[in-house]
């Protein structure tokens, strides 16, 4: 399937709904079959958005509602030129499932997702989240910035002002999709059509409405996450719901270390090893993470 197509076949599963005065993306795909189990809240990764998760949604959604958004300034939402804070992130997405009436979830995140989801998990703890959390499943991020290794594009984005920038200066579709398979495990098959056009369709999210030009404003989330590491991580350690760590060991950025620390820190958490899989194990490997998120629910 072209990227064209996975784009258009992933508009039709979703639409736009205002959620504090922003128009987000929201997929909310209903399950194939009656079950128990509550929503599961999906939450993306930076620069993509909730279409990284578009081939393992269909076995996700077995038994199961399964709730995706892309958050302000990433994928189809609305991408205003403004300063970026993940507070305000997981300000919308708690709106949105206020909106959308759920009372519990089960949490699945994904790189910047993480932190999002550790502060719903901090409010959680504080008592002033909206609606509880079930079970968890975390996935490539880097949740201990002192182990991440941050990319060139990554360190050049973070060396620029907090502003958007020019046409010239921002990364197009092309640098986008190679940005993207340099995080992959390097034996992946990422120049097969089918592969590549899953990338590709996450690139042109990016750039779509300018995105691309707000890339160094997105990015301080890494700046803010140093500052609020002990209550996202800390929250991620300390939230009373069962977690399993589902992780790509090859990720050149979110590396394979960072499940050693947290085992340490979270006993009982579950950790699952995806081999030879780098930092998008849901578009590199998607049966196997699939199957991974499934028995960590």
């Amino acid at each position: 399937m072209s990227a064209a197509k996975i784009i258009a076949a992933w508009q039709g599963s979703g639409g736009l709904v205002r959620v504090d005065g922003d128009e987000v993306f929201v997929a909310d795909v209903p399950a194939d079959q009656p079950g128990d189990a509550p929503p599961l809240l999906v939450l993306h990764g930076f620069p993509t958005s909730s279409i990284d998760f578009a081939q393992v949604v269909p076995r996700l959604r077995v038994g199961r509602r399964v709730v995706l958004l892309d958050l302000p300034g990433y994928g189809q939402s609305a991408k205003p030129d403004r300063a970026y804070s993940l507070f305000d992130a997981a300000d919308v997405v708690e709106g949105l499932v206020t909106r959308l009436g759920i009372a519990e979830v089960d949490l699945l995140t994904h790189d910047v997702g993480d932190s999002v989801g550790g502060e719903l998990l901090a409010r959680s703890i504080d008592g002033t989240l909206g609606f509880s959390v079930r079970r968890r499943v975390l996935t490539n991020g880097s949740i201990y910035l002192d182990l991440a290794h941050l990319t060139p594009g990554q360190e050049f984005l973070l060396s620029l002002p907090d502003a958007s920038v020019p046409d010239d200066v921002a990364p197009d579709v092309d640098a986008l999709v190679g940005a993207l398979t340099a995080t992959f495990a390097p034996k992946d098959s990422t120049t097969s059509n089918a592969d590549y056009d899953h990338v590709r369709a996450a690139a042109d999210l990016i750039v779509v409405s300018g995105g691309n030009r707000l890339l160094p404003r997105l990015i301080r989330y890494i700046e803010e996450r140093r500052v609020h590491e002990d209550r996202w991580t800390g929250a991620i350690e300390r939230h009373a719901s069962p977690l399993t760590a589902v992780w790509g060991d090859l990720d050149p950025i979110a590396v394979w270390e960072m499940t050693s620390r947290l085992a340490e820190r979270r006993a009982d958490a579950t950790i699952t090893r995806l081999s030879g899989v780098g930092h998008y194990p849901m578009v590199e490997a998607p049966d196997a993470f699939a199957d991974a998120v499934l028995a960590g629910l």
